[in-house]
């Protein structure tokens, strides 16, 4: 039997995507919490935490009433000492939690099929070294935010950067990652977001069709990330 990985799913249309069969073929033994059909958010995740994406302002308590058990469950992984990862809304709640700020995005909505930039830090990060080395220095990754990063937790050593937002990785301590992107989103994933969105129906195809046209290229990417967290999990 693998580790047991606690995840946090927000919603149905943001799942585990890729990470799913990636984490599985890993050893990693999965349990998702699914608050939004009112399953408990557990005080502790002894052995791994995945805090997934979704559409909820990472401050709107009132409209999710179980961010502040999501974030206090981020808050004393990263003290314990957890292998943790935030993806997105996940990463946005972490930074919440363990002192950090998070806001309305000046730059307006990021979406579709985006450039990350590894920072110098990244060589040595027991997840970003993991990444294929591209020829320019940058990756492509699915993003779909309206909300940043804006100040990193205390101590927080920044990993990757990006055009629209400069905040789109970090660290804190050696086990707890932020990513403020979406290494897990499938094509299918993806598309569920843009439809009956705010985004022009053309405009809707044309990122589907570049996500789509990307997906060996992500998973060829970011599939590296998901085994080295698993490897983090096993080793825990």
């Amino acid at each position: 039997m693998g580790e047991r990985l606690i995840v946090i799913e927000h919603e149905a249309d943001a799942g585990l995507g890729f990470f799913a069969g990636w984490l599985e073929a890993a050893g990693v033994e999965a349990e998702v919490v699914r608050p939004y059909k009112g399953e408990p958010v557990p005080g502790r995740a002894p052995a791994g935490l995945l805090v997934l994406g979704g559409a909820a302002a990472a401050w709107d308590d009132e409209g999710y009433g179980w961010l502040p058990a999501t974030r206090d469950l981020l808050a004393r992984a990263v003290d314990e000492g957890v292998p943790t990862l935030g993806v997105c809304l996940g990463a946005q709640l972490m930074t919440m939690a363990c002192g950090g700020t998070v806001e309305r995005g000046a730059a307006g909505l990021e979406i579709g099929l985006g450039e990350i930039e590894p920072l110098p830090g990244a060589a040595a990060d027991p997840l970003l070294s993991a990444l294929p080395a591209p020829p320019d220095g940058r990756v492509r990754a699915v993003q779909y935010h309206y909300d940043a990063m804006t100040a990193l937790p205390e101590g927080a050593v920044r990993l990757a950067t990006g055009t629209m937002y400069a905040n789109q990785a970090y660290r804190l301590g050696d086990r707890a990652w932020a990513v403020q992107f979406h290494p897990e989103a499938t094509p299918e994933i993806f598309a569920s977001w843009t439809v009956g969105g705010d985004l022009p129906p053309e405009r809707a195809v044309e990122l589907n069709a570049q996500v789509e046209a990307a997906e060996d290229e992500l998973r060829r990417t970011w599939r590296p990330l998901a085994e080295a967290f698993a490897a983090l999990l096993a080793r825990s």
